[in-house]
């Protein structure tokens, strides 16, 4: 039953498909050839030209609203004219007409008090597949008022000399309308991303929420939380789905005024190149009929997938709901904040496996977000690349990143939550730890092992490394003693470290001194 007409969006003779489930979106998906079935009957399909996500084409619209809260840059949150918004929205609701669409009801924020109904509409089944998989569902079929709209438009191509866009693709945020437009990419990170990118605007500005870039857990008997920032390829996926701990979320929470960490979404959309149940148990298994695999490489004629041929994208992903994990939170909230952890990939083979921060070097490297870009998560992305995204999520922040950093700075504050910075990429002059040795560390982190160990200073960056972590080569926990070369290793402390002090300077004038002391010291 449909509960509206699209006619209110200025659609006309469409046919309209409400709430289908997966298994009728698969084989829609399959009879127009858009698809196929693996052996094992999930479905896999091809994105197209875009297998990334594409930051510099996602704008958001500069009126009364958000001209003075949004932190406009040329990289990302860059501004759109009201009046394009209107002439692009009026093309693309033209474009969608006459057309077979697919529209769902959905919501964000699995804490009631925050609930965000969504409304999209979309041009080709898998895009409705991915926002059932990806955002909470309702129970029953009911009437809603749609706090959002979200129109998804692969097949649209803008014109950008007449549009305003940068390229023919695009995804733009009116928070006046409170509608999306997402065109020229079939792409599904652009849907999920797009909307992570309001609730990053509405949350702080109106509720009092801190949002956050990261997966949480929480403990099966002594229910203590943990949550995991990192950017996409640090491990927030991986090392979240822990079988000793229930799964909140694998991506994006928000952090109450009352210390509740909730899910803003209902399901996972994990990377999957050279995945197996071995080494990740939990998503392996997730893939099963109702998830929906993107990019991969199916071989032989029985249709099996092959997690390792990347000839398409180091990108290749699957989405499916939540509840195909084993442990999950049920309500996918939780509280009692114990343990926070700071993934970051770092290329130059510098950072130690982990590193206990106090405050100021917490805040401090919470804005600065350092990691390494992974292969394939962005266009032009081939190999690492070093890089700072502050929040450990700069391109789906929309407010200014000091702003993002006061709030943390508050939910530290007179606590005595623990934070911990893990390297889950180089230890060493081309050696990267290993999964289960990374697994371990946290483990005892978790645990409280890590709380009673003797710790050594590491030179320059002044934070804290164990000396000793059970089941761990100590060897490894500091990465000079793995270096051959040692004027080797001390010229790239200091390149590193001096690219955080380079970075912090651009934020220096908004900041005090509770976050620049914890920055690096060259001597």
């Amino acid at each position: 039953m449909i509960f509206f007409s699209l006619e209110n969006y200025g659609i006309f003779n469409s046919y309209e498909n409400y709430q289908l489930t997966p298994y009728e979106l698969q084989n829609i998906i399959i009879q127009k050839k858009m698809g196929v079935e693996t052996k094992s009957g999930v479905l896999a399909i091809n994105t197209g030209i875009f297998t990334g996500r594409s930051p510099e084409d996602r704008f958001i619209v500069k009126d009364s609203i958000t001209e003075k809260k949004i932190w406009w840059n040329k990289t990302f949150n860059q501004s759109f004219d009201p009046e394009k918004f209107d002439n692009l929205y009026q093309k693309i609701v033209k474009y969608l007409s006459g057309k077979t669409l697919y529209i769902r009801d959905g919501y964000l924020c699995s804490d009631k008090r925050y609930q965000l109904n969504v409304r999209s509409i979309s041009e080709y089944p898998w895009s409705d597949l991915f926002i059932h998989n990806l955002f909470l569902r309702f129970k029953k079929i009911k009437k809603i008022i749609p706090d959002w709209l979200l129109f998804c438009a692969p097949g649209f191509k803008a014109n950008p000399i007449n549009d305003g866009t940068r390229q023919k693709n695009f995804s733009i945020l009116n928070f006046s309308k409170k509608i999306i437009l997402i065109g020229g990419s079939g792409y599904t990170g652009e849907i999920k991303k797009s909307i992570f990118s309001v609730l990053n605007f509405i949350l702080p500005i109106y509720k009092n929420v801190f949002p956050m870039h990261c997966s949480a857990n929480v403990g099966k008997y002594k229910k203590d939380t943990a949550l995991f920032f990192g950017l996409s390829g640090t491990g927030k996926t991986t090392i979240s789905n822990d079988i000793n701990r229930n799964l909140v979320g694998d991506d994006e929470h928000g952090w109450t005024c009352d210390n509740i960490i909730f899910n803003f979404e209902g399901g996972c959309y994990a990377k999957i190149l050279g995945i197996s149940k071995e080494k990740e148990p939990m998503i392996y298994n997730a893939i099963k009929k109702g998830s929906m695999l993107e990019n991969v490489i199916l071989k032989n004629e029985n249709n099996e997938i092959d997690f390792l041929d990347d000839s398409i994208t180091k990108n290749m992903r699957i989405s499916y709901p939540i509840y195909f994990i084993k442990n999950i939170e049920k309500k996918l909230y939780s509280s009692n904040i114990k343990n926070i952890f700071f993934l970051t990939y770092d290329s130059f083979g510098i950072l130690p496996p982990i590193s206990k921060l106090n405050r100021a070097q917490s805040s401090y490297y919470f804005l600065l977000g350092y990691t390494s870009k992974v292969a394939g998560t962005e266009l032009n992305i081939n190999n690492p690349k070093a890089t700072f995204s502050f929040c450990f999520g700069a391109p789906f922040m929309t407010l200014h990143p000091i702003q993002y950093t006061n709030m943390f700075i508050k939910k530290l504050y007179n606590t005595e939550i623990n934070v911990w910075m893990v390297n889950t990429g180089l230890i060493s002059e081309g050696y990267r730890i290993k999964l289960n040795d990374t697994r371990k560390i946290v483990e005892n982190a978790l645990n409280g092992f890590l709380l009673n160990v003797p710790y050594e200073i590491y030179p320059i960056f002044n934070f804290k490394i164990p000396k000793y972590c059970p089941e761990i080569s100590s060897h490894i926990l500091n990465p000079k003693n793995s270096w051959k070369n040692e004027k080797d290793y001390q010229n790239q402390v200091k390149i590193l470290a001096k690219k955080f002090i380079n970075h912090f300077n651009i934020y220096r004038k908004y900041t005090d001194k509770n976050i620049s002391s914890g920055e690096p010291i060259l001597e």
